[in-house]
């Protein structure tokens, strides 16, 4: 049986599976570490943290599994994106790396619009616009205020590709993670090397790419001795933690649209074209698929602002739950259970989701929350369900903006928090006016990286294939047509609210 292995290079903690070839999971392991902070808005991890956690990682996942580490066949990587390493000729990191939420780049961000010859030109060249989180940002502010480290800097890789290199001595990275740079030609897959002649950015700094199940590299006999891997084992390209974690979706085809709902709201498709973004409100990037795209967008507060209700109305209740050691999110059944007491449009009271901010469809850092017709006859069940409607119109802003693209949203894949509930399944189906489906597995892209490694191993012709054979939707929900209706008829109206109120968001800040 060929054993497989996902690493997930995350924010909080790095995660290992282990699973078959039909992507039955055998066993997971995580290891967390810090996050450093220098000053308000920076966002710095040290790579060589990533590296001791996927070492103990891959041993922790294997006892659980109870295998050795050599029976692993197959290797993919993902990894939180836009992450910075600037590493040295001998391979070494030489500072803490930027991470995707690191602020300190807004100059940097102006400067590449302005090299580039404005935002429009920009989208043309890499079909996205200059945000702080990006690689390329993060590469000028280093060159500006750290030059005795730029001076010294052999390649810059991605977190993944940092753990690629540990493990097999190869810089490479590939082309749904690169994307994120901006620093990629999306269109063409490659380097845009007159971007990065503007940028007077050498291209020898950056790795050679490749497509995600493509083998980019093999263990190193080094590698093998510290975690038990055999030599010679084969590692994949990889892929972004977005396009690593549709993959474990199964988003793999068009028409198939995931929403995914953590403390951020992401709505994830797969397209067969480069997907126009004349707006810069998406992420249009390269999929992990060969030779397709993806696009994406971000809402900043989706089930944090549901957190925040919970943590400011609630916040007796949530102490004591910590107090004994017991989790807060337990707290969460409960409230949506009395969401739903409350009829759909809470009679008239609207909530905006903006509790820190925006990024789609408002890239606006000063957009703010709020609730909106507010009246005595509202209670607590009123407060909740608005959040939560407030959350999935937020996400709809989302699915709307790609069916303007011409992405096709014939299903929609839930999960994350806002999957958890069949309460709040339903209400997603009545939102996007699609049926939404739940599938078999919550693993995201640690899978999603193991099934890229069955493919580039050999066990899948593609990777459409080897998601069939491990992925498979366990309930569909149709909309209800007497709530669309309702749904349909407050969208508008909570569309206009932040345009009404926009100019007043930025005189309170």
């Amino acid at each position: 049986m060929a054993l497989l292995c996902g690493i997930d290079i995350g924010t909080s903690a790095t995660k290992v599976l282990l699973c078959d070839e039909k992507g039955k999971v055998l066993a997971t392991a995580g290891v967390e570490y810090p996050v450093y902070s220098p000053q308000p808005g920076w966002s710095e991890q040290e790579p060589d943290d990533w590296w001791k956690a996927t070492v103990a990682g891959i041993a922790a996942a294997c006892k659980k599994a109870k295998v050795k580490p050599d029976r692993i066949t197959g290797i993919g990587l993902s990894g939180q994106m836009h992450g910075s390493v600037f590493v040295d000729k001998n391979g070494n990191s030489l500072r803490r790396a930027l991470l995707w939420n690191d602020q300190r780049t807004a100059a940097e961000c102006a400067e590449i619009e302005s090299r580039a010859g404005g935002r429009k030109k920009l989208i043309s060249m890499v079909s996205n616009v200059a945000l702080t989180g990006f690689t390329a940002p993060k590469i000028l502010w280093v060159r500006k205020h750290d030059p005795k480290t730029y001076g010294k800097t052999f390649k810059v890789l991605l977190p993944k590709d940092y753990i690629r290199l540990k493990l097999t001595g190869e810089y490479a990275g590939d082309v749904s993670d690169a994307a994120g740079t901006l620093l990629l030609d999306v269109k063409k897959r490659r380097w845009h090397k007159g971007l990065l002649e503007k940028l007077e950015i050498d291209a020898d700094l950056m790795p050679p790419v490749f497509e995600s199940p493509e083998v980019t590299g093999t263990v190193s006999a080094a590698a093998a001795k510290l975690t038990g891997l055999k030599a010679g084992t084969p590692v994949v390209g990889g892929a972004g933690d977005q396009p690593a974690g549709a993959v474990g979706n199964g988003i793999v085809r068009s028409g198939i649209v995931s929403a995914t709902m953590g403390t951020s709201g992401v709505v994830f498709a797969h397209a067969d074209e480069p997907v126009p973004n004349p707006e810069g409100n998406l992420q249009s990037f390269c999929h992990a698929v060969p030779g397709k795209w993806c696009v994406f967008g971000c809402m900043l507060s989706a089930g944090g602002s549901l957190q925040w209700l919970r943590d400011t109305l609630w916040a007796e209740q949530v102490r004591v739950a910590r107090k004994a050691k017991k989790d807060p999110g337990d707290l969460y059944p409960k409230l949506i259970e009395e969401a739903a007491q409350a009829p759909p449009g809470c009679e008239g009271l609207v909530f905006l989701p903006y509790l820190t901010g925006e990024r789609c469809p408002y890239p606006d850092p000063q957009a703010r929350g709020a609730w909106v017709g507010l009246t005595v006859r509202h209670r607590r069940e009123h407060l909740i369900r608005s959040v939560i409607e407030g959350i999935t119109f937020g996400m709809r802003d989302q699915v709307e903006i790609m069916r303007r693209r011409g992405v096709a949203v014939t299903e929609v894949r839930a999960s994350g928090g806002g999957a958890a509930s069949a309460f709040w399944r339903q209400m997603q189906a009545d939102m996007y006016n699609a049926k939404v489906v739940t599938i078999n597995t919550r693993e995201g892209g640690a899978l999603g990286v193991a099934l890229l490694a069955a493919v580039g191993t050999g066990l899948y012709k593609s990777v459409p294939e080897a998601c069939q054979a491990a992925i498979r939707v366990t309930e569909t929900l149709k909309p209800d047509k007497a709530t669309a209706r309702v749904y349909n008829a407050l969208y508008p109206t909570y569309q206009s609210l932040y345009q009404s109120l926009r100019s007043d968001f930025a005189n309170l800040c």
